[in-house]
């Protein structure tokens, strides 16, 4: 039994010691753990806290955000309403300073200097917002003049601070523009076409879409406008600088997948499909028919005396053909439809047909340009600092211009070369409705033009010319200015040539007008207002293939300083197009190429006065005041 009990107590004894350490260790343990438990409640407690402090800073700074572009959008859109409620109830054209609203009837920078508060009327249970608007300016306006229509423009800036609940202050600022377009009461004005940067007068449902970009100077079809969706490769805005008008009711809009949906307004869709527009000066539907010219016996005429509206309407083409005998060549022969260059050579002093005008002594070119009979080619070059001549070619023989209005003392000469004969004749070729010195170059037949080379210089300062086709008129390299008249491609008139009277019309009535692959670059440039119109035309909805635009060989780019008028629209073999308004023709009123065709156009509205107002914001910032 002793040596069982001694055992026995040997074997208890070590497990009482570790009894005693065991409770030891779950202590320091539960300490430990009860450390850590308070330290991460602490830690909880302070993130808690601190992503409070971050949640409700950033709702503060996003409320001041947001409180702070309301205060541009308030503040914008009341300057808006000021200059349009101060605008002159009186309607004075041609439109002068006084005109526009003055700048100061914009009052938003002192209206709103102090902190308004946005929670007024329903909004004003929700989250507490204020602005101030601490910076308005608004420049005096700038004034475009067109046809019984002129626009203010107005470049401004604003700042904006919004506040919310807490002490944060967020600033937003913009720049833009602010356009007021001014019309009289609605009124039928006689224009000349070059009065359009683009006319279409036939354009199908379900033709296609214009190609998206830039766009400058009034556009109007007769029927109806087509627009698409934003996709490869087209991929640019479409811009639209100046009114565009159509006689349909409705807008024709292609969505990604080509479907069309019509439209009255000016956008379709949203996302992908979204297709808005940008009219700065406005889309106007419903419009009056703008008639179109029946034939070109207004420029045959013009040949001859220098007026082209006195022929009668009735007039056919076998009159018109008779009419002509008037006319002769170098070698004195009259005209009786045989190939080569005539003219109206006066022979005695007075004001009437087939006499020398504003009292210029004979020999004198009397009425307004020249008659080429059958196709031809016509090169422009400018000669010296005031002549401008026209080389003539047909089947080999050459015919060489050159028309100087400041030579013989300021009365001009008109040099007529062929060979070895040469015809010099007092006076130059003369509008009689403008009063000014024009030159009507009438071909009968296909006309080929060009200039002196690529990217020089073929219309003369203060020449005004217009190039009539019979047929197609194909230009087969550059015709430029020797002075643009705009900025490319911001297209705002140069001062300095405002009042310049160089001006080119090409006009077909019988054919289209088409560039020719043959320079380098395979690029081309014609400045001048381009119109390819005729009754005739449009009548049979343009089955014929004439009256439109076309192309022979690949073309790069095509850059037009004037405007496109046409009947029709054709697929031509053109990568880019730009059409650069020459802005001279709204402007200036009645300023055109000499005997271009005209229209009547229907402008104004209800009211003595009728202002529309369009907003272009440039640029926006948000900077943190703080």
């Amino acid at each position: 039994m002793h040596a069982h009990f001694t055992k026995a107590s040997t074997t208890l004894r070590p497990r009482r010691q570790r009894r005693a350490g065991e409770r030891g260790i779950a202590l320091l343990l539960t300490l430990l753990i009860l450390g850590l438990v308070t330290a991460l409640s602490v830690g909880m407690a302070i993130a808690f806290s601190s992503q409070t402090l971050i949640g409700g800073y950033y709702r503060n700074y996003r409320a001041g955000f947001y409180a702070a572009d309301s205060g541009l959008n308030i503040a914008r859109a009341q300057a808006l309403a000021q200059l349009t409620a101060a605008v002159p109830t009186t309607f004075t054209f041609p439109p002068v300073a006084a005109s526009c609203a003055a700048n100061s009837a914009v009052t938003v920078g002192t209206t709103y200097a102090n902190s308004t508060s946005l929670n007024t009327g329903t909004a004003g249970t929700s989250w507490h917002e204020a602005f101030k608007i601490t910076n308005a300016a608004f420049g005096p306006a700038t004034i475009t003049q067109g046809v019984n229509t002129y626009s203010c423009i107005y470049s401004y800036s604003l700042t904006s601070v919004g506040t919310a609940q807490g002490y944060q202050q967020q600033t937003d600022t913009e720049t833009g523009t602010v356009t007021l377009n001014v019309t009289g009461a609605s009124a039928t004005t006689n224009v000349s076409f070059a009065y359009f940067g683009a006319f279409v007068d036939d354009y199908p449902a379900g033709l296609g879409p214009l190609v998206p970009g830039t766009m400058t100077g009034p556009m109007f079809t007769n029927v109806a406008w087509e627009f698409m969706a934003n996709q490869p490769p087209w991929t640019a805005p479409y811009i639209f600088t100046d009114p565009v008008g159509q006689v349909g009711a409705q807008v024709d809009y292609w969505d990604t997948g080509w479907g069309q949906h019509w439209v009255a307004g000016p956008s379709y869709g949203s996302g992908a499909n979204l297709i808005a527009p940008t009219f700065e000066q406005g889309l106007n539907l419903n419009q009056p028919n703008v008639p179109l010219p029946t034939n070109n016996f207004n420029q045959e005429e013009a040949v001859i005396d220098g007026n082209g509206t006195l022929w009668p309407s009735t007039v056919t083409s076998a009159q018109a053909t008779a009419a002509l005998s008037v006319l002769q060549n170098m070698s004195g022969q009259t005209y009786s439809g045989n190939q080569g260059v005539y003219f109206n050579e006066g022979t005695t002093t007075g004001t009437t047909t087939g006499t020398c005008q504003r009292g210029v002594h004979p020999p004198c070119i009397a009425g307004g340009g020249f008659y080429v009979e059958g196709g031809a080619n016509v090169q422009l070059i400018p000669v010296g600092a005031t002549a401008q001549q026209y080389v003539i070619t047909q089947n080999g023989t050459t015919t060489t211009i050159t028309i100087d209005p400041a030579a013989n003392s300021g009365v001009g000469t008109t040099v007529i070369s062929s060979g070895t004969t040469t015809t010099t004749l007092n006076g130059v070729p003369y509008d009689t409705v403008t009063a000014q010195n024009s030159t009507m170059m009438y071909v009968d037949g296909t006309m080929y033009f060009q200039g002196p080379g690529e990217g020089q210089g073929a219309v003369q300062d203060n020449a005004m010319i217009t190039l009539t086709s019979a047929g197609d008129a194909i230009a087969t390299g550059d015709v430029l200015y020797k002075t643009e008249p705009v900025t490319i491609p911001q297209d705002t008139l140069i001062p300095t040539v405002t009042n310049m009277n160089q001006v080119l019309g090409i006009y077909t009535a019988t054919g289209n007008f088409i560039t020719q692959d043959t320079q380098s670059d395979q690029n081309i440039e014609i400045d001048g207002s381009i119109a390819t119109i005729s009754q005739a035309d449009s009548a049979n909805n343009c089955a014929s293939g004439k009256g439109g635009q076309l192309s022979y060989g690949h073309i790069n780019t095509f850059n037009n300083v004037g405007g496109m008028i046409q009947s029709c629209i054709y697929a031509a073999d053109v990568d880019t197009e730009n059409t650069w308004f020459d802005r001279r023709f709204t402007a200036r009123p009645n300023f055109a190429p000499p005997w271009f065709p005209s229209t009547t156009i229907t402008i104004g509205g209800a009211l003595p006065t009728n202002v529309t107002s369009q907003i272009q914001r440039l640029q926006w910032l948000s900077v943190s005041s703080q």
